[in-house]
């Protein structure tokens, strides 16, 4: 399929399922937030189920420069789909998100992680995917990082803004990321009408544009466009 702007296809196909995607929450941002680590772009690394729903919503979050769906939690030789799809490996299946700290922060990266992006009080699952390897998790790439997001999860847990309590784990610092196939890169944005993505992942990118308008981008930045996984 011909790659487009998944913005007009996704609002039109999304509404008539919308009830059946994980519910968008409305979430107060952290109380603190993690200092730039420098002068250049940085990476986060979430997990939060199947990441071409994952991928799709940063994809479309302003401030971010690649979106790079891929595995983590576990070791090289078994970071590829058919062994993660097992189940029998620590990974999970996670993206990567490099952003300009410029023009968005760590900390706004997970409220979207948190509020729009997966429900997090679901252990090893997500909607219709259920494994470890669909875990809630963020893979922190500093100790700052993962300061804020054990903060984060202690604060949102204490107003008690989910019904259920938080499942999300952070995992250790600087755990090895492991691109996908190229076949799962920039998935949501080349098939749009696919049923899965339809039904749970196209809501996911509505809510993000009607809750985060500020970050809000109409022309998704691809991974063919960044220049590859690297990119």
């Amino acid at each position: 399929m011909m790659l487009r702007s998944a913005l007009l296809a996704l609002a039109l196909t999304a509404a008539p399922f919308a009830a059946q995607a994980e519910p968008a929450v409305i979430i107060p941002p952290p109380a603190a937030e993690a200092p730039a680590q420098g002068t250049g772009l940085e990476t986060a690394v979430l997990a939060g189920g199947c990441f071409w729903g994952i991928q799709a919503v940063y994809q479309h979050t302003k401030g971010v420069t690649n979106a790079v769906s891929g595995y983590a939690g576990g070791a090289q030789k078994d970071a590829d789909y058919q062994a993660v799809s097992s189940g029998r490996t620590a990974h999970a299946e996670v993206v990567q998100v490099t952003f300009d700290p410029k023009q968005i922060s760590y900390g706004k990266i997970l409220q979207i992680f948190f509020s729009v992006a997966h429900d997090p009080t679901q252990l090893n699952r997500q909607g219709p995917d259920s494994g470890t390897q669909y875990r809630s998790e963020i893979f922190p790439q500093s100790e700052a990082q993962a300061k804020v997001a054990k903060d984060y999860i202690a604060q949102l847990d204490a107003a008690h803004v989910y019904k259920r309590a938080i499942a999300t784990k952070v995992g250790a610092v600087a755990t090895p990321f492991y691109p996908a196939e190229d076949y799962h890169q920039d998935y949501a944005v080349l098939n749009p009408h696919q049923p899965y993505i339809v039904i749970n992942d196209a809501p996911k990118v509505v809510n993000l544009k009607t809750l985060f308008p500020d970050v809000w981008r109409d022309a998704p930045v691809t991974v063919a466009k960044a220049g590859g996984v690297g990119g």
